[in-house]
Protein backbone atom coordinates (compact mmCIF):
# COMPACT_ATOMS: atom_id res chain seq x y z
CA UNK A 1 0.00 0.00 0.00
CA UNK A 2 1.11 3.54 -0.74
CA UNK A 3 -1.64 5.51 0.94
CA UNK A 4 0.67 8.41 1.80
CA UNK A 5 2.43 9.06 -1.50
CA UNK A 6 3.24 12.78 -1.74
CA UNK A 7 1.91 13.37 1.79
CA UNK A 8 3.96 15.27 4.38
CA UNK A 9 3.59 13.95 7.91
CA UNK A 10 4.74 15.85 10.98
CA UNK A 11 5.11 13.41 13.88
CA UNK A 12 6.12 13.94 17.51
CA UNK A 13 7.56 11.37 19.90
CA UNK A 14 9.47 9.69 17.08
CA UNK A 15 12.44 8.40 19.06
CA UNK A 16 10.94 5.12 20.29
CA UNK A 17 7.86 3.01 20.88
CA UNK A 18 4.61 3.98 19.19
CA UNK A 19 6.11 7.11 17.66
CA UNK A 20 9.01 5.31 16.00
CA UNK A 21 6.80 2.47 14.79
CA UNK A 22 4.26 4.89 13.35
CA UNK A 23 6.88 7.00 11.59
CA UNK A 24 8.31 3.89 9.95
CA UNK A 25 4.88 2.60 8.93
CA UNK A 26 3.80 5.88 7.35
CA UNK A 27 7.14 6.23 5.56
CA UNK A 28 6.82 2.67 4.27
CA UNK A 29 3.51 3.72 2.73
CA UNK A 30 5.12 6.60 0.87
CA UNK A 31 4.88 9.41 3.42
CA UNK A 32 7.52 12.10 3.77
CA UNK A 33 8.23 12.25 7.50
CA UNK A 34 9.34 15.18 9.60
CA UNK A 35 10.14 13.60 12.95
CA UNK A 36 10.31 15.40 16.29
CA UNK A 37 11.50 14.38 19.76
CA UNK A 38 13.77 15.49 22.58
CA UNK A 39 15.79 12.24 22.57
CA UNK A 40 18.36 12.88 19.86
CA UNK A 41 19.87 9.40 19.60
CA UNK A 42 16.54 7.60 19.23
CA UNK A 43 15.22 10.27 16.87
CA UNK A 44 18.22 9.96 14.58
CA UNK A 45 17.92 6.17 14.64
CA UNK A 46 14.28 6.34 13.53
CA UNK A 47 15.18 8.59 10.62
CA UNK A 48 18.13 6.37 9.70
CA UNK A 49 15.89 3.30 9.71
CA UNK A 50 13.41 5.06 7.43
CA UNK A 51 16.12 6.14 5.00
CA UNK A 52 17.72 2.70 5.02
CA UNK A 53 14.35 1.30 4.02
CA UNK A 54 14.14 3.64 1.06
CA UNK A 55 11.87 6.20 2.73
CA UNK A 56 12.18 9.94 3.17
CA UNK A 57 12.51 11.55 6.60
CA UNK A 58 14.08 14.44 8.45
CA UNK A 59 14.60 14.97 12.17
CA UNK A 60 14.56 17.94 14.51
CA UNK A 61 14.88 18.20 18.26
CA UNK A 62 11.65 19.67 19.62
CA UNK A 63 10.23 20.08 23.12
CA UNK A 64 6.49 20.09 22.52
CA UNK A 65 5.86 21.73 25.91
CA UNK A 66 7.77 24.81 24.70
CA UNK A 67 5.74 26.94 22.31
CA UNK A 68 8.79 28.51 20.68
CA UNK A 69 10.24 25.06 20.02
CA UNK A 70 6.94 23.97 18.46
CA UNK A 71 6.72 27.05 16.24
CA UNK A 72 10.30 26.53 15.09
CA UNK A 73 9.57 22.88 14.27
CA UNK A 74 6.50 23.71 12.19
CA UNK A 75 8.44 26.40 10.34
CA UNK A 76 11.31 23.97 9.67
CA UNK A 77 8.91 21.35 8.32
CA UNK A 78 7.38 23.87 5.95
CA UNK A 79 10.83 25.02 4.82
CA UNK A 80 11.78 21.42 4.07
CA UNK A 81 8.59 20.12 2.48
CA UNK A 82 6.39 23.15 1.78
CA UNK A 83 3.23 21.73 3.34
CA UNK A 84 1.77 19.58 6.11
CA UNK A 85 -0.85 16.95 5.31
CA UNK A 86 -0.96 14.89 8.48
CA UNK A 87 -0.09 15.73 12.09
CA UNK A 88 0.49 12.80 14.45
CA UNK A 89 0.98 13.66 18.12
CA UNK A 90 2.60 10.79 19.98
CA UNK A 91 4.94 12.57 22.42
CA UNK A 92 4.00 11.80 26.00
CA UNK A 93 5.18 10.82 29.47
CA UNK A 94 3.65 8.72 32.24
CA UNK A 95 4.26 8.32 35.94
CA UNK A 96 1.92 6.26 38.14
CA UNK A 97 1.61 6.89 41.87
CA UNK A 98 -0.90 7.52 44.62
CA UNK A 99 -2.85 10.71 43.94
CA UNK A 100 -1.53 12.35 47.12
CA UNK A 101 2.06 11.66 46.01
CA UNK A 102 1.77 13.47 42.69
CA UNK A 103 3.86 16.59 43.17
CA UNK A 104 3.14 19.94 41.54
CA UNK A 105 6.21 19.42 39.36
CA UNK A 106 5.07 16.00 38.16
CA UNK A 107 1.51 17.18 37.52
CA UNK A 108 2.66 20.13 35.45
CA UNK A 109 5.16 18.00 33.53
CA UNK A 110 2.55 15.50 32.40
CA UNK A 111 -0.02 18.16 31.57
CA UNK A 112 2.52 20.34 29.74
CA UNK A 113 3.88 17.51 27.57
CA UNK A 114 0.83 15.31 27.05
CA UNK A 115 -1.91 17.94 26.78
CA UNK A 116 -0.41 21.39 26.27
CA UNK A 117 2.16 20.01 23.84
CA UNK A 118 -0.60 18.40 21.81
CA UNK A 119 -2.53 21.68 21.84
CA UNK A 120 0.50 23.68 20.70
CA UNK A 121 1.15 21.31 17.81
CA UNK A 122 -2.48 21.31 16.70
CA UNK A 123 -2.82 25.08 16.94
CA UNK A 124 0.32 25.77 14.94
CA UNK A 125 -0.50 23.18 12.26
CA UNK A 126 -4.21 23.83 11.76
CA UNK A 127 -3.77 26.63 9.17
CA UNK A 128 -1.56 24.31 7.11
CA UNK A 129 -3.93 21.37 7.51
CA UNK A 130 -6.86 23.53 6.47
CA UNK A 131 -4.95 24.48 3.31
CA UNK A 132 -4.08 20.86 2.52
CA UNK A 133 -7.42 19.39 3.70
CA UNK A 134 -5.34 17.23 5.99
CA UNK A 135 -5.95 15.53 9.30
CA UNK A 136 -4.75 15.07 12.86
CA UNK A 137 -4.22 11.85 14.78
CA UNK A 138 -3.58 12.32 18.50
CA UNK A 139 -2.47 9.44 20.68
CA UNK A 140 -4.66 9.36 23.78
CA UNK A 141 -5.14 6.35 26.08
CA UNK A 142 -7.74 4.04 27.52
CA UNK A 143 -7.17 6.04 30.72
CA UNK A 144 -9.13 8.82 29.01
CA UNK A 145 -12.14 6.49 28.87
CA UNK A 146 -12.15 4.89 32.30
CA UNK A 147 -10.41 5.57 35.58
CA UNK A 148 -6.80 4.45 35.87
CA UNK A 149 -5.77 3.70 39.47
CA UNK A 150 -2.62 5.64 40.37
CA UNK A 151 -2.90 7.52 37.09
CA UNK A 152 -4.63 10.75 38.13
CA UNK A 153 -2.28 13.08 36.25
CA UNK A 154 -1.79 10.84 33.22
CA UNK A 155 -5.52 10.15 32.90
CA UNK A 156 -6.35 13.85 33.23
CA UNK A 157 -3.86 14.76 30.52
CA UNK A 158 -5.14 12.11 28.11
CA UNK A 159 -8.77 12.94 28.84
CA UNK A 160 -7.92 16.47 27.80
CA UNK A 161 -6.33 15.20 24.58
CA UNK A 162 -9.52 13.34 23.68
CA UNK A 163 -11.73 16.37 24.41
CA UNK A 164 -9.41 18.70 22.51
CA UNK A 165 -9.47 16.42 19.48
CA UNK A 166 -13.26 16.22 19.40
CA UNK A 167 -13.51 20.01 19.54
CA UNK A 168 -11.17 20.36 16.58
CA UNK A 169 -13.14 17.72 14.65
CA UNK A 170 -16.38 19.63 15.12
CA UNK A 171 -14.95 23.09 14.50
CA UNK A 172 -12.86 22.23 11.46
CA UNK A 173 -14.84 19.45 9.79
CA UNK A 174 -16.52 21.72 7.28
CA UNK A 175 -13.14 23.25 6.54
CA UNK A 176 -11.92 19.86 5.36
CA UNK A 177 -9.85 18.87 8.40
CA UNK A 178 -10.40 15.59 10.23
CA UNK A 179 -9.21 14.91 13.80
CA UNK A 180 -9.20 11.61 15.68
CA UNK A 181 -7.62 9.98 18.70
CA UNK A 182 -6.19 6.51 18.97
CA UNK A 183 -6.42 5.10 22.50
CA UNK A 184 -3.83 2.39 23.19
CA UNK A 185 -4.08 -0.05 26.05
CA UNK A 186 -2.05 -3.14 26.98
CA UNK A 187 0.73 -2.11 24.59
CA UNK A 188 4.28 -3.03 25.54
CA UNK A 189 6.55 0.01 25.27
CA UNK A 190 9.49 1.28 27.27
CA UNK A 191 7.30 4.11 28.55
CA UNK A 192 4.83 1.62 29.98
CA UNK A 193 7.62 -0.44 31.54
CA UNK A 194 9.02 2.68 33.20
CA UNK A 195 5.67 4.01 34.44
CA UNK A 196 6.54 2.99 37.99
CA UNK A 197 3.56 1.59 39.87
CA UNK A 198 4.03 2.19 43.62
CA UNK A 199 5.08 -0.79 45.73
CA UNK A 200 2.01 -0.73 47.97
CA UNK A 201 -0.71 -0.79 45.32
CA UNK A 202 -4.07 -2.43 45.86
CA UNK A 203 -4.14 -5.06 43.12
CA UNK A 204 -7.92 -5.29 43.43
CA UNK A 205 -8.07 -1.86 41.79
CA UNK A 206 -6.08 -2.92 38.75
CA UNK A 207 -8.48 -3.67 35.87
CA UNK A 208 -8.26 -6.60 33.51
CA UNK A 209 -5.25 -6.02 31.31
CA UNK A 210 -6.53 -7.65 28.12
CA UNK A 211 -9.17 -10.05 26.87
CA UNK A 212 -6.60 -11.48 24.47
CA UNK A 213 -3.77 -13.86 25.27
CA UNK A 214 -0.97 -11.40 24.66
CA UNK A 215 -0.04 -7.76 24.90
CA UNK A 216 0.02 -5.52 21.86
CA UNK A 217 3.13 -3.95 20.35
CA UNK A 218 3.74 -0.45 18.96
CA UNK A 219 3.26 -1.68 15.40
CA UNK A 220 -0.36 -2.52 16.26
CA UNK A 221 -1.00 1.14 16.99
CA UNK A 222 0.95 2.26 13.92
CA UNK A 223 -1.35 0.26 11.68
CA UNK A 224 -4.45 1.92 13.10
CA UNK A 225 -2.91 5.38 12.78
CA UNK A 226 -2.12 4.63 9.14
CA UNK A 227 -5.70 3.56 8.53
CA UNK A 228 -7.41 6.57 10.10
CA UNK A 229 -4.91 9.08 8.70
CA UNK A 230 -5.30 7.84 5.13
CA UNK A 231 -7.79 9.45 2.79
CA UNK A 232 -8.60 6.09 1.25
CA UNK A 233 -9.70 4.34 4.44
CA UNK A 234 -10.30 7.08 6.99
CA UNK A 235 -12.02 9.80 4.96
CA UNK A 236 -15.34 9.49 6.81
CA UNK A 237 -13.86 9.11 10.30
CA UNK A 238 -13.54 12.18 12.51
CA UNK A 239 -14.06 13.06 16.15
CA UNK A 240 -13.63 9.41 17.08
CA UNK A 241 -11.69 7.56 19.76
CA UNK A 242 -10.31 4.37 18.24
CA UNK A 243 -9.60 1.94 21.07
CA UNK A 244 -6.74 -0.48 20.47
CA UNK A 245 -6.41 -2.38 23.74
CA UNK A 246 -7.06 -6.07 23.20
CA UNK A 247 -10.46 -5.72 24.83
CA UNK A 248 -9.24 -4.13 28.07
CA UNK A 249 -12.23 -1.81 28.38
CA UNK A 250 -14.76 -4.13 26.75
Amino acid sequence: MNRFNDKVILLTGASAGIGAATAKRLAAEGGQLFCLDVVEEGLNQTVADIKNGGGKAEALICDVSNVDSVKAAVTACLESYGRIDVLVNVAGVIKLDHAVNITDELWHRMISINLTGTFYMCRECLPQLEASKGNIVNISSTSAIRGLPYGIAYGASKGGVSALTKSIAVEYGKKGVRANTVCPGSILTNMQKDSGLPDDIDWNLIPRISALDEFGVPEDIAGVVAMVASEQDGKHITGTELIVDGGTVA
